[in-house]
C-alpha cells in the first residue's frame, strides 16, 4: 500500500494487513470500517486496496445513497452489490487457432442487395508460432469479432474454433523498443502448434451470471452460463434464478472447474447519506465525532444514533446536530457488545 501514496502511514499499514488477510481468505463475513472527515484519503485508501489486489480480484464500489433509494429494496440493492463483489474463475480446455497474425486481409465481394456498395465475404489471416504458421479463411462475423477487438499485424491473438470468439492477448514482444513505459503490453510469440487444445480462463462475477441467465436459454452448464452473457437483456432477476446459478456453480467448483474469488465491496459516505435521506442537519465535526463513534462500537450503533441526537438537538432550540448533541446521546445509549458486556458482568443483579 505504498506506492503512489503520501501520509496516512497507519492507516496504509492497516489496510496492507487487510489486503494479505483477504488474499489468506480470512475477512470472509466481515467489514471494514474507514472513519475520518471529508478529503482525508478514505476512498482513495479503499481505491489503493482494490490495486493491491489485482485486477483478478472484483472491486465493487457504491454509494450509501443507492441503499436508501425508495425505488428498489434495500435488499435488492445490496444483494446485487454483494454478487458483484463475489468473482468465479472458470478454466475449460477449447480447441483454439493462436499465434501472432502475420496478414489481416478481408476480401470484398458484390453486395447481395444489388448496386455499387460491397460486403466482406470472407477474411483471410495468417498466424504464426514458434513451431509454425498457418492462413485461414474465416467467415466476416468473425472479422467483425476481430475489428472489435482493434486487432492489427503483429499481435497475438486466439480465436475459438467452436464459437469463433477472439481474443487478443498483447503485442507480441518482438515490436518492443527500447522505451520504459508503454502503453501496449508485450507478450512472447506462443509456443506449438497454430491448431491446439488451450486452457482458457475467464473471469466473471455472480451478478455477471445473474444477469446473463435472466430469461435461461439452452442448457445450465458453465458454457451456456458464459453464451448467455453475449445476449443482454432487460429483465428481472428473481431470488429463484440466484439460486439456480448457484446450484450450477456450487457443482462446477466441486468438479474443480470453476474456482470462487471472493471480491470486495466498498461503501462510501454511509453516516452522511443516511443524515441526508433522514432529512437531519449535522456539521463536519459531528459527522467526523460520529465516525470516531462507529470505530469504537459499531457502524450501526452510531447511524442509530442520529435521530436521538436530532431530536436533542431541537429541544436546545437548533436545526443542526452539534457535537454535544452526540456526546449526549452516546452516554444515555450503549451499543450491543457493551449492553451485553454489561449484562454478563452484572448478571447477579438481574432476575433470571
Amino acid at each position: 500500500m505504498a506506492s503512489g501514496f503520501v501520509g496516512q502511514a497507519p492507516a496504509r499499514e492497516g489496510c496492507g494487513l487487510v489486503v494479505d488477510m483477504i488474499r489468506q481468505k480470512k475477512m470472509a463475513g466481515r467489514a471494514l470500517l474507514l472513519a475520518g472527515p471529508p478529503a482525508t484519503g478514505k476512498t482513495a485508501l479503499a481505491l489503493g486496496i482494490s490495486q493491491e489486489l489485482g485486477s483478478k480480484v472484483p472491486f465493487c464500489p457504491m454509494v450509501g445513497s443507492e441503499v436508501y433509494s425508495a425505488e428498489v429494496k434495500k435488499t435488492e440493492v445490496l444483494m446485487e452489490n454483494f454478487r458483484r463483489a463475489i468473482g468465479l474463475r472458470i478454466k475449460e480446455n477449447k480447441e483454439v487457432y493462436e499465434g501472432e497474425v502475420t496478414e489481416l486481409s478481408p476480401e470484398e465481394a458484390e453486395s447481395t442487395t444489388g448496386g455499387y456498395a460491397k460486403s466482406i465475404s470472407h477474411v483471410i489471416i495468417g498466424l504464426k508460432t514458434v513451431k509454425g504458421t498457418k492462413q485461414l479463411k474465416l467467415d466476416p462475423s468473425i472479422y467483425d469479432a476481430l475489428i472489435k477487438e482493434k486487432v492489427a499485424v503483429g499481435d497475438v491473438i486466439y480465436i475459438e474454433a467452436n464459437s469463433g470468439a477472439v481474443k487478443r492477448v498483447g503485442r507480441c514482444d518482438s515490436f518492443a523498443t527500447e522505451y520504459d513505459l508503454e502503453a501496449e503490453e508485450y507478450v512472447p510469440i506462443p509456443k506449438g502448434e497454430v491448431h491446439k487444445k488451450k486452457e482458457i480462463v475467464q473471469d466473471v462475477t455472480l451478478h455477471d451470471l445473474d444477469a446473463a441467465n435472466a430469461q435461461p436459454q439452452g442448457g445450465q452448464d458453465i458454457l451456456s452460463l458464459m453464451g448467455q452473457m453475449m445476449k443482454p437483456r432487460k429483465t428481472e432477476i428473481t431470488d429463484k434464478l440466484r439460486q439456480e446459478i448457484n446450484k450450477v456453480v456450487n457443482r462446477y467448483i466441486d468438479e474443480g472447474i470453476a474456482e470462487l474469488v471472493p471480491g470486495v465491496l466498498f461503501i462510501d459516505e454511509i453516516l452522511a447519506i443516511r443524515a441526508q435521506v433522514e432529512e437531519i442537519d449535522i456539521d463536519e465535526e459531528s459527522l467526523a465525532y460520529l465516525g470516531e463513534i462507529g470505530q469504537q462500537t459499531s457502524l450501526r450503533h452510531a447511524i442509530q444514533l442520529l435521530s436521538p441526537a436530532s431530536v436533542v438537538a431541537k429541544a436546545n432550540g437548533r436545526e443542526k446536530i452539534c457535537k454535544a448533541d452526540l456526546e449526549e446521546v452516546s452516554g444515555l445509549y450503549l451499543d450491543a457488545k457493551s449492553s451485553a458486556r454489561l449484562l454478563q458482568e452484572q448478571q447477579e443483579k438481574y432476575i433470571t
